[in-house]
């Protein structure tokens, strides 16, 4: 009986399978963020956010079972230098999956995976929200010291008209 065996085989063999996800990992780790299909996305989510909970403790253990999934030194050096330390406060939910819509060739759903702490762009329009609500009494306001500058302007004028006619004064009398 297959009860509770609901994950996705990707139309692969165990090995074939795993041998891709692993692939899929480093690439995922190395570049930070990677193309593929929804459903082998979602399938990686899966695969690759166990082995960075597990970088999140540096020890020999740890550094071993990430290899055995791995088996690739740079990227699980680059798992437990970079991205552990970025992702060290957080408690889960490490990559984002964005939909990128249909390939036209075979009309595959494709999607965007990438590690959530990376991502320059998300982080721009987050820090980005501190907008103010805008009303009239706030213009009210704005309008009012433009005007008061206004007024500080012609009184200035005011007084160095006079000023400038006095030499001229002074000129007539010699």
């Amino acid at each position: 009986m297959r009860h509770n065996k609901k994950f996705n085989h990707l139309g692969r063999k165990h090995s074939h399978r795993k041998a891709m996800l692993a692939n899929m990992a480093i690439s995922l780790i190395m570049h930070k963020r990677i193309t593929t299909t929804l459903p082998k996305a979602k399938a990686l989510r899966v695969y690759v956010e166990p082995l960075i909970t597990k970088s999140k403790d540096d020890s020999t253990a740890s550094r071993r079972v990430v290899f055995s999934y791995l088996q690739n030194k740079y990227a699980v050096t680059e798992l437990f230098s970079t991205v552990a330390t970025k992702v060290a406060d957080r408690p889960g939910g490490y990559t984002r999956i964005i939909k990128l819509g249909h390939r036209p060739s075979d009309d595959a759903e494709m999607a965007f995976i990438e590690l959530v702490d990376f991502d320059e762009n998300m982080a721009k329009t987050e820090a980005k929200k501190t907008r103010t609500r805008r009303s009239r009494k706030s213009s009210a306001k704005a309008e009012a010291p433009a005007e008061a500058a206004a007024e500080e302007v012609k009184a200035e004028d005011a007084a160095e008209a006079p000023a400038a006619e006095a030499p001229a004064e002074e000129k007539a009398a010699e």
